[in-house]
């Protein structure tokens, strides 16, 4: 007899919430690229017909409904192949997380989920309930009858089982366990897995690759891609496994509606399955760029604005979000091609890249009495540079106009030595209204710069330089920033940026003179990083961050101080970081409380805590 040789696949779709004609367009896309490809075993991500990211809307009758319908509707298109394809399954007024098998046409059973993911940014116990090991059950959909739970399937004869997403990550309650004692030769799993520094090597490695071996299986991981509902990127991450070897990996974040990636397995020898060569890069810097540039490409063609305004100080903050959107063209343009990449986004007699980065993207650089002129001309030189549409105009008459109302209701002057943050907050948002105007006129979406260290400690002017209505780079820490732009303009040709990369980071709201910088006002960023992954990420109280940290630092009165200066302002700042803009998910966490962490808005300020820390010898 001769070995069993079956095509399996992942694909990678590109979906957004209850886009039902085009989350099934892209599905019937992949299965038929598949069938062109001979593939007999598909799958796909997880909750795919109706995206994974509908929230509350899972705790309708209706929504699981209609996946249902549409389901109904892709399986005729599964000739000769088998298919799983995620969806939510609600009955006995409960929510499940499910994957059904179309076989060759026919819906052979609904696998569901068993493990919720409910940590970071994911609340998935809110809308799913968690399925029983090794139950299962039948019910009616209309006029169907269908198995549900815990199914093996016989595919192609190839014993096959599911774990979905967070199943992969239980560790002693995987269900592929139950699933090798059951004889299962092939675990799929369909995932929603958020794009993350690093992730995709645990994935391949903690969930994949260790998969197939502590199962002795051939093991299919296969993620979302893109920015599927604002926050949350995926990365379309394809792993293919067997039995503690990497086959094939995909090439991650992808511009495409959809990816396959297909590998002919040997059930019977597997030292014959070909391992495939991959050309994916993991390069923290490289998969920021790519990454950042998906988000903000489906962020843009999925809310059908017409492109991005920017108030571009010269600083890098609002540097890295011009360099970002030049990267989204390039990057767009070069995979999709130039007549697709242009259709995509409504674009019509656009020559080239930095005609297209001139009509996306509209920067003003909006100068005070207190703006120097190495802001402007680094604002100026990096516009031009990259293409973007450039204007600059001065803000200081609204500035006078508000001071002097303030000045004639309080009947005297305001002056620096009383009232700083006054003075300074003015500045920046005087400059909201007309910057919310440009982007108002031309249709577009208004960045704001924020940053995650800002974030932290609150270092940003509510109405001011937090006005807008998407943060690119609200995830990501200062130091990363700093350096990530030097990167670029070595490694990606921005040679605009020598202007930026050579200034002080400062926010320019105090008379020159005064020598404003950023690190003056707050605390080193390296420190300020520092205490963050162990106060924030960690979970850790100041005493705690003090001893992890008091063996690297000389002055440990000023540590002292700079802890008690961070929680200080955390607690201080939450209403701030309420009102944060939606920002990408790019690190192992964030501040944005509605995806990552959530702090109250009113608290009793880590008094007994920062107590505790002054006892401290």
């Amino acid at each position: 007899m001769g070995s069993r040789i079956i095509k399996i696949a992942g694909a990678t779709l590109n979906q957004t919430p209850i886009d039902w004609a085009n989350n099934v367009d892209n599905i019937l896309s992949a299965i038929e690229a598949a069938k062109a490809d001979g593939v007999k075993i598909l799958c796909l991500p997880e909750l795919c017909i109706t995206g994974y990211g509908c929230e509350d809307l899972f705790l309708s009758d209706w929504l699981s409904e209609k996946a249902f319908q549409k389901l109904l509707d892709i399986a005729p298109q599964c000739n000769g192949i088998s298919v799983g394809v995620g969806l939510p399954v609600r009955f006995d007024g409960i929510t499940y997380n499910g994957v059904a098998v179309i076989d060759n046409r026919k819906i052979r059973g609904v696998t569901l989920k068993q493990n919720l993911a409910r940590d970071g940014v994911h609340y998935e116990p809110r809308w799913f309930d968690a399925w029983k090991p090794m139950a299962t059950k039948k019910i009616k959909i209309g006029d169907h009858e269908l198995l549900v739970g815990d199914i093996i399937y016989d595919l192609h004869g190839i014993k096959t089982g599911f774990e979905i997403c967070e199943d992969g990550w239980a560790n002693e309650k995987r269900p592929g366990y139950s699933l090798k004692e059951r004889g299962v030769e092939l675990i799929l799993n369909g995932s929603a897995s958020h794009f993350a520094f690093g992730k995709s090597v645990v994935r391949e490695l903690e969930v994949a690759l260790d998969g197939s071996q502590k199962f002795n299986c051939t093991y299919l991981f296969v993620n979302h891609l893109g920015n599927e509902a604002g926050r949350m990127t995926y990365d379309g991450d394809i792993v293919i496994a067997q039995k503690g070897k990497i086959i094939a990996v995909n090439e991650r974040l992808s511009f495409k509606s959809f990816n396959v990636l297909s590998c002919d397995i040997n059930f019977d020898d597997p030292e014959k399955t070909e391992i495939q060569p991959t050309r994916d890069n993991k390069e923290k810097n490289e998969e920021f760029g790519r990454a950042a540039s998906l988000a903000l490409y489906d962020y843009l063609r999925k809310s059908k604005a017409k492109g991005f305004v920017l108030s571009l100080s010269g600083g890098a903050d609002s540097s890295c979000c011009a360099v970002l959107v030049a990267e989204m063209v390039r990057r767009a343009a070069k995979e999709l091609g130039w007549k697709k990449f242009c259709e995509s986004l409504g674009l019509t007699f656009i020559p080239n890249e930095k005609e297209a980065v001139a009509h996306l993207l509209t920067c003003a650089y909006q100068g005070t009495k207190n703006s120097s002129a190495s802001t402007l001309n680094a604002a100026e030189k990096l516009a031009q540079s990259i293409g973007a549409g450039f204007h600059h105009w001065t803000i200081d008459d609204e500035v006078t106009s508000y001071e002097t109302k303030i000045e004639a209701a309080l009947g005297r002057p305001l002056v620096w030595e009383t009232d700083d943050i006054a003075k300074q907050n003015i500045q920046a948002r005087a400059r909201s209204p007309i910057i919310w105007m440009l982007a108002n006129v031309k249709q577009s979406i208004l960045l704001t710069t924020s940053n995650r260290s800002e974030g932290d400690v609150g270092y940003a002017t509510m109405d001011g330089d937090t006005s807008g209505s998407l943060a690119p780079i609200a995830g990501v820490d200062k130091p990363f920033i700093l350096q990530w732009l030097k990167w670029a303009e070595k490694e990606l040709g921005y040679a605009g940026l020598s202007y930026v990369n050579n200034l002080t980071p400062t926010a320019e709201l105090r008379p020159l003179e005064r020598a404003q910088t950023d690190e003056k006002d707050l605390m080193p960023y390296s420190l300020l990083v520092e205490i963050e992954n162990l106060g924030i990420y960690q979970r850790k109280k100041p005493a705690d961050v003090y001893l992890q940290l008091v063996g690297s630092y000389q002055d440990h009165a000023a540590l002292k101080n700079y802890i008690k200066k961070f929680f200080k302002l955390w607690a201080a700042n939450q209403w701030k970081r309420e009102r944060i803009a939606p920002s990408f998910h790019f690190d192992n966490l964030n501040v944005d409380p509605r995806s990552w962490c959530r702090f109250p808005i009113l608290s009793g300020g880590f008094s007994d805590e920062l107590a505790e820390l002054d006892k401290i010898a």
